[in-house]
């Protein structure tokens, strides 16, 4: 063998073990421990500071976007009915009276980390849960009246149902390990008041459907 093949064999060789020292042995794999979840439950009452405007989808509405979706002749434009309209944006609940949906509850409770340090949208939304689908609202529904814009400017009247003083309870289930029962109760008073629930909410710059915790009951 000559020698330059011989030097190449001897820089491969010293090549190969600097390589073996430089790969470290691998660590042991940190033990992790997940605690076992424990999930409390908390009755919140609610209190409306300002009157909630409800505007459920009615099914007309909802038969002219399938409609529109497949593609189908539009069907000529029926006279407003005020009454209806009025009694279709209202949420019939199944226990009797009228309820709003509970996830707006918790979206305005989730929204409402968005003024407070330390609290992610991330963690307040698996911190805890509304168990039901619609919260029952205390109060008389009235018929309200708004001229509103829609697509290009054009002006319409609308007419929804308005309690004008209303309240809720509903039942919460949280991780106390995530948020405690203060913080939820605070969390939700600052969602009455930034955010709200409803047409024409805090959110939306509305100053409608705020409320605040009875922090008594």
């Amino acid at each position: 063998m000559s020698l330059d093949k011989k030097l190449v064999k001897t820089d491969e060789r010293k090549t190969n073990m600097a390589r073996k020292k430089a790969v470290k042995k691998p660590e042991a794999a940190e033990k992790i421990i997940i605690p076992a979840i424990t999930i409390s439950t908390l009755s919140v009452k609610i209190t409306g500071d300002s009157p909630l405007i409800c505007h459920k989808w009615s099914e007309k509405a909802k038969q002219e976007m399938r409609d529109k979706q497949m593609k189908k002749a539009k069907a000529p434009k029926e006279a407003k009915d005020p009454d209806q309209c009025f009694r279709d944006s209202l949420y019939e609940h199944p226990d009797g009276g009228y309820g709003f949906p509970a996830i707006a509850f918790k979206a305005s409770a989730v929204q409402a980390c968005s003024h407070i340090d330390g609290v992610t949208k991330v963690l307040a939304r698996g911190a805890f849960h509304i168990d039901c689908e619609l919260v029952k609202i205390n109060g008389t529904p009235t018929m309200r009246e708004d001229m509103v814009k829609i697509g290009n400017g054009i002006a319409d009247l609308r007419y929804r149902g308005e309690f004008k003083q209303w309240s809720t309870e509903f039942q919460i289930r949280f991780n106390p390990n995530i948020l405690s029962k203060e913080q939820i109760l605070n969390l939700f008073n600052m969602a009455g008041f930034s955010c709200g629930i409803g047409e024409w909410r805090p959110q939306r710059d509305g100053s409608f459907g705020m409320f605040h915790v009875d922090m008594a009951g």
